[in-house]
């Protein structure tokens, strides 16, 4: 365990360094005035202008505070691959303040050093080599275990000594990120609620899913947490809010009005949910055994998608309250979905091709396993905007292709099919493609070009990576941890919202594991069993094999 005495012989750096004063004249409303801040010890982080132009002193008003940022889990695989390189991004970019301290806690023992030998390799890609060095200078670790009140109790007290040594403001924050198991979830946050909330700012708390395994694992894990900590300093993270494009759809759909009057049963006839992996479990089948395509991907990633695609307008996206507005509207549209049940659901487990070896193949996963690598599911919206119009979600592994992606497909033309001689008029639809080369783009039918006079189909269309070349699109991670530090909620999912989520899929997976379904065997490689796209035709999805979408930087 390292000693706080010994501190200073681990690479750590003057957290106290100072510069011009650089504060505003005319400070935004809510944030500190000049005269607030101590004699002389206005923080460096004011001079480091963070990339975006728009962003205003109000929104990084942790920035003025003391801050120190923990991992729980610090040696893990998600602190080391996800975690410490999006707090490195925000650093590279102005969005952490120089002054911050982000201390390392996790049971195997280590200093200073050799955490940041660890990290090296997981940040070189993210930022030049001297700012990685200054990054790694505030990286500090301890080590206890998650439910050690006397090991919090030592944390607690050095993260006072580094408040205390930080200096730019009466207040400090403390943000602590569990990338840790949801099954030591309650001893840690019991550990640091007993030992370690901060004693002059705000304290909040990040988890990561999976948020229990059915509805009742969830309720008990959300019980717990808010016996210790309000919902306003929980933040439950689900990566794919952070995505670009899913952060667009709430601007897509409420700033473009001639979206409206087409959103619903009148003009849509089926929405497509897609997330495929063209990758099977890569040795960690034993880890994916435990869950099943459904916990891992659909009761969360797709489903939270779901919701911003076909919820109700909020009272606000942005502004005040405009956090608890949008997460209001996603749970009430989660409650107009009745439980998905067996006969909804085409369920799959991936084969050996002869080259690529099976889900049965994989060394952790048994040999009688029944857990889905691949589910198709019809889902519902009992409600006047979305009656009669089926919302498939679909999700594999080790398909033919990587990518996730939403297709809303309308409703045929009135009369197109006696209009045009030749071939049925294909429906329209808008493909908002969230990776990779995320994209947005209608499918719309167009005369063919030269002296044929048939209908063709093309596509309008927005690909960002040409549009905006040179733009910063950070990684979800980094988004979400942005939002945490300026206390914005609407990205992260309310435990109301989990609940009504957990509703919606934990019949189908207690059905699943008595037996009640059984997963049907399809290639690697291949689109999935082709029971799934026959459920998808049932419905009233069509799907057209003459056309594809061609990435434009192929045609440059």
């Amino acid at each position: 365990m390292t000693s706080r005495t010994n501190r200073s012989d681990e690479g750590r750096t003057n957290l106290a360094t100072r510069g011009p004063d650089h504060l505003p004249s005319s400070p935004s409303p809510g944030s500190r005035s000049r005269e607030e801040e101590p004699q002389g010890r206005t923080p460096r982080s004011l001079m480091r202008s963070p990339t975006s132009n728009a962003e205003t002193l109000d929104s990084l008003e942790y920035m003025l505070d003391n801050l120190i940022i923990v991992v729980i889990g610090a040696s893990g695989d998600l602190a080391k691959k996800k975690t410490y390189p999006s707090l490195f991004d925000l650093y590279s970019h102005g969005y952490l303040p120089e002054h911050v301290v982000i201390m390392g806690y996790a049971r195997s023992h280590k200093t200073n050093d050799e955490l940041r030998d660890q990290l090296r390799p997981f940040l070189s890609d993210h930022g030049d080599a001297s700012k990685m060095e200054e990054f790694l200078s505030k990286c500090m670790y301890k080590s206890g275990g998650y439910d050690d009140r006397d090991a919090f109790a030592s944390l607690h007290a050095d993260l006072l000594d580094y408040e205390a040594e930080q200096e730019v403001s009466t207040t400090s924050n403390r943000l602590f990120y569990f990338a840790v198991p949801p099954n030591v979830f309650l001893d840690a946050a019991r550990s640091i609620h007993e030992t370690a909330v901060s004693p002059s700012g705000w304290t909040r708390i990040v988890v990561e899913k999976p948020f229990g395994h059915d509805y009742d694992s969830c309720k008990e894990l959300s019980l717990g947490l808010a016996e210790l900590f309000t919902e306003d300093q929980l933040y439950r993270i689900d990566h794919y809010l952070g995505k670009e494009m899913v952060q667009n759809l709430i601007c897509l759909r409420f700033a473009n009005e001639f979206l409206e009057p087409l959103w619903n049963r009148n003009h849509v006839q089926c929405v497509l949910i897609t997330f495929k992996e063209d990758f099977g479990t890569q040795g960690r089948g034993g880890y994916f055994d435990k869950s099943g395509i459904i916990r891992d991907i659909l009761q969360n990633h797709l489903t939270q998608v779901l919701s911003l695609v076909a919820m109700e307008p909020p009272v606000r996206v942005s502004g005040p309250g405009h956090s608890h507005y949008v997460r209001d509207a996603k749970v009430q549209l989660l409650e107009c979905v009745p439980p998905v049940t067996v006969e909804d659901v085409v369920l799959g487990q991936y084969v050996g091709d002869g080259e690529r070896e099976g889900y049965l193949d994989d060394p952790g996963v048994p040999a009688d396993s029944q857990t889905p690598t691949f589910c198709s599911a019809v889902v519902k919206i009992q409600n006047r905007r979305w009656d009669g119009v089926p919302f498939i979600l679909k999700a594999g592994k080790a398909l033919d292709d990587r990518k996730a992606e939403i297709r809303v497909q309308f409703k045929p033309p009135p009369a197109g099919s006696y209009l045009f001689d030749g071939p049925a008029i294909p429906p329209n639809e808008l493909v908002i493609r969230l990776q990779p080369k995320e994209a947005i783009y209608l499918k719309t039918n167009v005369k063919a070009p030269g002296l044929r006079s048939a209908p063709l189909q093309s596509e309008l269309d927005l690909s960002y990576h040409l549009r905006y070349p040179d733009t910063y699109n950070p990684d979800a991670y980094t988004r979400l941890l942005l939002d945490i530090l300026r206390g914005q909620q609407s990205t992260f999912v309310r435990d109301d919202e989990l609940m009504a989520s957990w509703k919606i899929w934990t019949p189908l997976l207690h059905a699943i594991d008595e037996g009640q379904a059984a997963p049907i065997p399809y290639r690697f490689g291949s689109r999935g069993p082709a029971e799934a796209d026959e459920l998808a035709k049932s419905v009233g999805f069509v799907y057209s094999g003459r056309y594809k979408w061609k990435n434009p930087a192929a045609k440059i």
